[in-house]
């Protein structure tokens, strides 16, 4: 999933994806339920996804972090209705996330996140298994920086091939 393709735009409801650059400080956007396109400024306030984090207690954690929080908790299933009342969508979200910062977070945060992710997993959006990947290409590349590092020390200090004594 690639949040930095999707957009919130104030003052217009629901996600948006870019289509393309427009004359005069001006965005062409597709809103990704109905598919209708539509223009914004960019002097309106765009946002993309992957900028958006959560307050939480220790640090931020990134959307697409919450979204998988979510989805794992819901088994790919859509969450609790957005419209649910602000007890209601505080307690879900102290489930998901407990360390959130309920000081920071607003009761209007969590109806966004809530609403953004059903839209997401109602269109299918939600693929959590490049992370397992990406996750796997990390891990196995830490070996090799380690080898890497130590035939570094290793030729500074004479010990690697072609010293002849």
């Amino acid at each position: 999933m690639d949040l930095k393709d999707i957009f919130a735009i104030s003052g217009k409801p629901g996600l948006y994806k870019f289509i393309s650059q427009g004359r005069n400080s001006l965005m062409i956007v597709e809103n990704l339920e109905d598919k209708k396109r539509t223009t914004a400024f960019t002097t309106a306030k765009i946002s993309s996804l992957e900028d958006i984090a959560i307050f939480t207690d220790t640090e931020d954690m990134a959307l697409k972090d919450v979204f998988k929080a979510i989805y794992e908790k819901e088994n790919g299933a859509a969450s609790i209705d957005h419209k649910s009342s602000g007890k209601v969508l505080g307690k879900y979200f102290d489930e998901v996330i407990p360390a959130y910062d309920r000081k920071r977070v607003y009761v209007s945060d969590i109806k966004k996140v809530v609403l953004w992710y059903n839209i997401l997993q109602k269109l299918e959006l939600l693929d959590f298994s490049e992370d397992k990947d990406d996750k796997d290409e990390k891990d196995s590349e830490k070996p090799d920086e380690k080898q890497n590092k130590n035939k570094d020390k290793d030729k500074e200090s004479g010990k690697g091939k072609g010293k002849t004594t």
